[in-house]
């Protein structure tokens, strides 16, 4: 996070410009009396003369104070109606602040958090923190890959520093705190998804993995391709065949209930995600036109990677294994074909019938592996994985099978906390039947055109072990944004990290 946050309870006079968070329907609080007093009454003959400014939520109206010792700018920032008001909404704005901050051309700012906003719902200290989070989200840049300017004259004015003015000091700063580990795995998954090709390929990923998680406490192995082989994991192996950059599995272990004195009873929980590094439908050749984001094939993977992150940064009292599956689908003389019949780590024999379909094929290794090996007390896998959800959900919801009411209750919840959006989906014997093959155990397309969701997550249900406590998301909309959300910039979302770990933060730690 290249922003610097910081927690005062008096104003940093250096800093020219103020933002003042307003809601709708009420008094404005003694802070904003205080500055209305201090600039002449300005503020409030602004605001009788803005009528069309009605504090919603994100709205702003952005004023050049009158000459004063310091003050020049002020950005009254609606934050909605006062009984909507929670951390979520508050977030929100913080994320609409940034783009004007950004436009106004200014390196800081005072934001100005009145305590009178506490109410039995939100304390201001949760609203001061959330707005920071909210801005800090939307302010990401993937800008690894542009020149830096040569000439000083050149260069923009960037906004490095926020400074959140508030009389607790200390329990905003707690708030926000909590967050920052959260934030820094988003992004981590964020950058995954946003590199381009070229340098995130299999084996390059997976060192990328191994170099940024071990300094963190997570185990890291790596298998590569002549593992793989000699285990019999014929699925991941078929589908990164027509590459030369030959596919990778790796599985990261956070030990946070064990020590070397007691080893946790539980079973550790496990999240598996989809990797495949470039999709370029292999011998059923995808379309050229938007190819170029089939760069983010391997969203999945890239929130177990950030998830994996989090937990370890904030010392998660959970034992979890993360697994990915990295291949690229290409097309070439070494290409496994439509008609192949494979036969993956579980001994399962599955027909190809498309090449495209290949995600499936990816995981379904990846599954067998972490039951085998770890026996876990349940299973959520992640994937980019079929075009279907995007028709039926769009970039709004998730689409989650569950084959478990009380997990699907759980992630419910933990959904309505963060605003990771999650919609559940059917898991019925009617798909079941729909991949079943005439001359393997099971085929990698349904039978027909519809349900291509459902029958995708019947393929991957085929191999999650009876009474095994499993779901499937489909991010196929959500990991990747065509524009700006407003905590969300354009292209990689970083989706599905905020949700599993606050599923792993109130259902799971400390047993």
């Amino acid at each position: 996070m290249s922003i610097s946050v910081r927690f005062s309870k008096t104003l940093d006079e250096k800093i020219s410009a103020l933002t003042l968070p307003l809601t709708q329907g009420r008094g404005k609080g003694e802070i904003f009396k205080h500055i209305d007093q201090k600039l002449g009454k300005f503020l409030s003959h602004a605001l009788k003369s803005n009528p069309q400014f009605k504090a919603k939520n994100g709205e702003t109206l952005v004023l050049t104070a009158p000459k004063h010792e310091h003050i020049e700018h002020v950005i009254l920032l609606g934050l909605g109606e006062e009984k909507a008001l929670n951390t979520l909404e508050a977030e929100k704005a913080g994320g609409l602040l940034w783009p004007v901050l950004k436009k106004l051309g200014v390196s800081s700012s005072n934001l100005l958090i009145d305590s009178e906003y506490d109410k039995a719902e939100i304390q201001s200290q949760d609203i001061a923190a959330s707005i920071a989070n909210g801005l800090i989200l939307r302010s990401y840049d993937f800008n690894a890959y542009k020149s830096k300017p040569k000439k000083a004259s050149d260069k923009k004015t960037e906004f490095k520093k926020l400074v959140v003015v508030h009389e607790r000091t200390a329990n905003a700063k707690a708030a926000f705190e909590k967050t920052t580990h959260i934030t820094q795995g988003v992004f981590k998954a964020r950058d995954l998804v946003n590199m381009p090709p070229n340098d995130l390929y299999p084996d390059a990923y997976a060192k990328m993995v191994k170099k940024e998680l071990k300094p963190l406490g997570i185990d890291v192995d790596i298998l590569d391709e002549k593992k793989m082989e000699k285990m019999g994991m014929g699925a991941i192996m078929a589908v990164g065949k027509g590459s030369a950059r030959q596919p990778r599995m790796v599985i990261m272990r956070w030990n946070g209930l064990n020590s070397a004195k007691k080893k946790s009873k539980s079973k550790p929980i496990a999240f598996v995600g989809k990797g495949v590094t470039f999709d370029t439908g292999g011998i059923s050749l995808k379309p050229g036109a938007g190819m170029d984001e089939m760069k983010m094939d391997m969203g999945g993977s890239a929130c177990v990677v950030g998830l994996m992150k989090t937990l370890a940064l904030r010392k998660a009292r959970a034992n979890v294994i993360g697994v990915i599956g990295l291949a690229e689908n290409m097309p070439s003389s070494n290409a496994y074909r439509p008609g192949d019949i494979l036969t993956s780590y579980s001994g399962k024999t599955i027909e190809v019938l498309n090449t495209d379909a290949e995600g499936r094929l990816v995981l379904a290794d990846c599954l067998t592996y972490v039951q085998q090996e770890y026996d876990p007390g349940f299973i959520i896998d992640l994937a980019t994985l079929t075009g279907a959800m995007m028709v039926a959900l769009g970039n709004e919801f998730c689409g989650t099978f569950a084959n478990d009411d009380a997990l699907w209750k759980q992630l419910e919840s933990a959904s309505a906390r963060t605003g990771e959006k999650l919609w559940r989906m059917p898991l019925d014997k009617a798909w079941n039947k729909e991949v079943e093959s005439a001359v393997a155990d099971i085929q990698n397309l349904g039978k027909g055109r519809y349900g291509g969701a459902c029958t995708a997550a019947a393929f991957l249900e085929y191999f999650i072990d009876e009474k095994r406590i499993w779901a499937h998301m489909d991010i196929a909309g959500t990991a990747w944004r065509k524009s700006d959300q407003p905590t969300v910039p354009k292209f990689g979302s970083g989706f599905g990290v905020r949700v599993l770990n606050d599923l792993v933060a109130q259902y799971y730690e400390g047993g």
